[in-house]
């Protein structure tokens, strides 16, 4: 889950990572009231989900109030990226002396946390790791030691020179990787980190992801979830106990197990397709689930055929077909379903799905071909065993 960063700094700000003084405005008059507030020149700065906002015209530097509410009247409600701002952050000016990049995300080779940090800050960390990934330091974290302090003063001191300067540093970057921890992010980062001609150091700006796992133990950082900046369907998905994430194909895939899911959406793909969606049901046997998928599904004018592939273990066969007959029945679906059927009460299942005129094998091979021979969107690849 991303939140937007008035509210990463908000979680920062518990930890005692120096940061600009600031609030955050849905209306022009409020960013005129926080600008009057601060006392100091400020900038207004929108909250979108998105990268590229200063590109964007998303962050503007005010002198004064009048001009804070100048602003946030142009950035308010304008689009970054598909989405529309509808909350700026006003937050101090500061003078920057120098830029550097602090980051903790999860390794998924290694299985641990990695600090990374570079002097190349305020511009994609992608870019200066594509470009020029020596200027980039790494430090992989053991989790059950923890990060240590002779370990962060390691990290400050390859950013800067300055001792004034590290000795402020490396308790950010303990503060930092606490932070990660403590909130279950798969991702924390400061970027820029600054410095100023004062010898200060800033955290200008705040970015967290959270792992959606660790949600249950977070309820107030659930409660910072922007709806409005997700896709409805997968909202709508979500509520209803299913993981789905939206693609940009035309075959519709409902699949029980993340796994078989991702296995059916290669194949997909190597037989010369895209898959419009990841939908996995879970280990459930509601045929609730299968109509609740079907739904959401088919209000994507891309998807040309559904494809089913379910392994019946703890989900029954028999469930998921009295679902899709349902489904079918209720929804009158106008696009071709293919259905793979193996497992516990398959052939139950096989006799129920006759009621729709519905057939099921139990090929993965067999079932995929079929789904992207009758959306007729792909000249099918032929590959070698």
């Amino acid at each position: 889950m991303k939140i937007h960063e008035y509210q990463a700094k908000q979680i920062f700000a518990k930890y005692g990572i120096p940061l600009p003084q600031g609030e955050v405005a849905s209306i022009p008059e409020e960013a005129k009231e926080i600008a009057a507030k601060i006392s100091k020149p400020v900038m207004v700065k929108a909250q979108v989900h998105v990268g590229g906002r200063g590109k964007a015209g998303g962050i503007k530097k005010a002198d004064d109030p009048n001009e804070a509410f100048e602003m946030a009247s142009q950035i308010l409600g304008m689009e970054i990226k598909g989405l529309t701002v509808k909350k700026v952050l006003v937050t101090e000016c500061k003078d920057i002396a120098s830029e550097s990049y602090i980051g903790v995300i999860v390794d998924r080779n290694t299985k641990k946390p990695v600090i990374m940090v570079s002097a190349a800050g305020g511009i994609d960390i992608e870019e200066v790791a594509k470009e020029t990934p020596e200027k980039i330091h790494k430090l992989e974290v053991n989790p059950l030691l923890g990060l240590q302090s002779f370990q962060a003063r390691d990290l400050a001191y390859k950013l800067y020179s300055d001792t004034k300067i590290a000795n402020q540093t490396y308790p950010v970057i303990l503060k930092l990787y606490r932070a990660f921890c403590e909130n279950d992010c798969s991702l924390a980062e400061i970027n820029p980190f600054i410095t100023t001609a004062e010898g200060e150091v800033w955290a200008l700006d705040a970015k967290i992801n959270i792992d959606d796992s660790g949600l249950a133990r977070h309820r107030e950082i659930e409660e910072m979830r922007d709806l409005d900046a997700e896709e409805q369907a997968e909202v709508e998905a979500r509520e209803k106990g299913l993981s789905f994430v939206k693609l940009n194909g035309n075959i519709g895939c409902i699949v029980n197990g993340a796994g078989l899911a991702m296995a059916t959406m290669d194949l997909v793909k190597r037989f010369g397709a895209e898959p419009a969606n990841f939908l996995d049901i879970g280990g459930s046997s509601n045929p609730e689930k299968v109509v609740n998928a079907m739904n959401i599904i088919l209000r994507d004018a891309n998807v040309k055929a559904i494809l089913f592939n379910i392994f019946g273990g703890i989900t029954r066969c028999d469930d998921v077909a009295n679902g899709i007959v349902y489904a079918v029945k209720q929804l009158n679906p106008q696009v071709p379903i293919v259905v793979r059927l193996t497992g516990t009460n398959e052939d139950k299942a096989r006799k129920i799905l006759e009621e729709v005129n519905l057939t099921a094998t139990s090929s993965m091979e067999e079932v995929v071909k079929k789904a992207i021979e009758l959306s007729g969107t792909s000249q099918m690849k032929m590959f070698e065993r």
